[in-house]
């Protein structure tokens, strides 16, 4: 950290929580590096342990001079409750002038916007920090200031791996920060995590690192449950009531199963979801989480079909989150992925037909397993149909063909491949197939992504004559 944003964030930071010394510390260093060494000694001195910590030495400055700069602070604090005071003062005098004798205070807004009450405030967070960051701890803070109140008790800041403009969600993740808040909410344990951000000798990362990797598993969860109630609104001009709204059998499969976690994000992912269809139609106030289905009907808040994901439930404080799942398909890399808005989440390697592979924009209007009543025919055991179309994403009896174009115009995937895609994405995903978009390399997880099966996906009574 060595730049003016850098500072202008620190002392916005330590003005908030005076009493975390690794802030004061971070900015001492920020101070000495633009050589105001008094200021330096000042934070330093309020850095405390922290200081004897990472210099390995207790800090020089002489009792005398710690007292002179105890008096300078006590001055200091003197003349800020003294402006207060008058701002005080001024603000009431203010105030007498507006209100009636009768000591009401006149509203013309005949409508009350809703009110809120707070919500839950998550247990883990996450700020990705852009590769082009320049400044990656002050870009860290300043989203998390922002988030106020809502602070997580434990966020990450994080930087993931970077290839021509997407990011990879399975790629090569930096740890680069942790930010622990006490429960009262006020004091905060800052631990540094990666040498080259903070030119230090960093902490022990794993533990953190095991949060992170729990988070991000949750985070999966999420951003499939999120997008299949949306798709489901969509799909049937209401919201789901609970989770099994979901699961059912083909047809109406919207979501191939369940996961672990599903059923507790449920409420709040729908509300949520409401929420920002309201909110778009100014029937809510941007403070309120809670009170809008008290207080509003389905029927106000269908006015608008296309709500904007309010992802975040779990802690995600990225705030550019805001699209449920598409695929993208790129004929030029043979490449499958599946993003939510630049980040790719999943890739894999297909098989095209070439020419006569359409590009497009299409959405998944059929899910079934085991298409033609088995797993190993040339349809393999899932199969996803494009807009009602003869096109489709499925497996294959051929896995060579992978990597090439010997489709008829469907999109070929290997057995695990198109079974985690199945699981991954709801009914109604959209599918843009595209020339020239996607990294070459394809990256799938280590873990794959996986429901539970919960109803019958399959549709003996259909003969399925896709463009193989």
């Amino acid at each position: 950290m060595d730049s003016p944003e850098d500072m202008f964030y620190l002392k916005q930071f330590v003005k908030k929580h005076p009493d975390n010394r690794m802030g004061w510390y971070l900015l001492g260093k920020q101070y000495m590096l633009a050589g105001k060494e008094g200021k330096a000694n000042y934070c330093f001195i309020q850095a405390g342990e922290v200081y004897d910590a990472f210099e390995h030495e207790s800090h020089p400055l002489s009792e005398n001079q710690l007292q002179l700069l105890k008096q300078w602070e006590k001055q200091q604090n003197k003349k800020k409750l003294t402006r207060r005071t008058m701002l005080l003062a001024g603000s009431l005098l203010l105030l007498a002038m507006l209100i009636p004798a009768n000591g009401t205070v006149h509203n013309e807004q005949a409508q009350q916007p809703i009110t809120s009450t707070q919500a839950d405030v998550p247990q883990v967070g996450v700020v990705y920090v852009p590769k082009k960051e320049l400044y990656p701890i002050g870009h860290a803070w300043n989203n998390m200031m922002s988030a106020g109140t809502e602070l997580p008790l434990l966020t990450i800041a994080a930087k993931l791996e970077e290839d021509t403009g997407w990011r990879k969600w399975t790629g090569k993740t930096k740890l680069l920060m942790s930010v622990e808040r006490g429960m009262n909410r006020e004091a905060l344990q800052v631990s540094m995590l990666d040498r080259e951000t903070c030119s230090c000798e960093p902490a022990d990362a794993s533990a953190i690192a095991d949060k992170y990797k729990q988070w991000s598993k949750q985070q999966e969860t999420h951003w499939t449950l999120a997008s299949a109630i949306y798709h489901y609104e969509r799909r049937n001009k209401k919201w789901p009531e609970k989770l099994d709204d979901l699961i059912r059998p083909y047809p109406n499969n919207v979501l191939a199963g369940e996961r672990e976690g599903m059923r507790e994000m449920f409420a709040g992912v729908v509300k949520k979801l409401k929420y920002s269809q309201a909110l778009k139609n100014g029937l809510a106030d941007p403070d309120d989480l809670e009170s809008m289905d008290q207080q509003q009907s389905d029927r106000d808040i269908l006015k608008t079909k296309s709500a904007t994901l309010i992802v975040g439930t779990n802690g995600m404080l990225d705030k550019q989150w805001s699209q449920p799942l598409e695929i993208v398909v790129d004929k030029a890399t043979y490449s499958l992925a599946v993003v939510q808005g630049n980040i790719i989440v999943r890739s894999f390697k297909v098989g095209l037909g070439g020419d006569e592979t359409p590009e497009g924009s299409f959405y998944i209007s059929e899910k079934v397993k085991n298409p033609n009543g088995r797993d190993d025919g040339i349809f393999g055991s899932r199969g996803m149909t494009l807009s009602n179309t003869l096109y489709a994403i499925h497996g294959t009896d051929d896995p060579r063909s992978i990597g090439k174009d010997e489709s008829l115009g469907c999109v070929r995937m290997k057995k695990d491949d198109v079974e985690e895609l199945f699981d991954i994405v709801p009914l109604g995903t959209v599918v843009k197939i595209k020339n020239g978009t996607l990294p070459s390399s394809a990256q799938p997880s280590a873990e794959r992504f996986k429901l539970e099966p919960r109803q019958n996906e399959t549709n003996p009574v259909k003969t399925y004559k896709w463009l193989s």
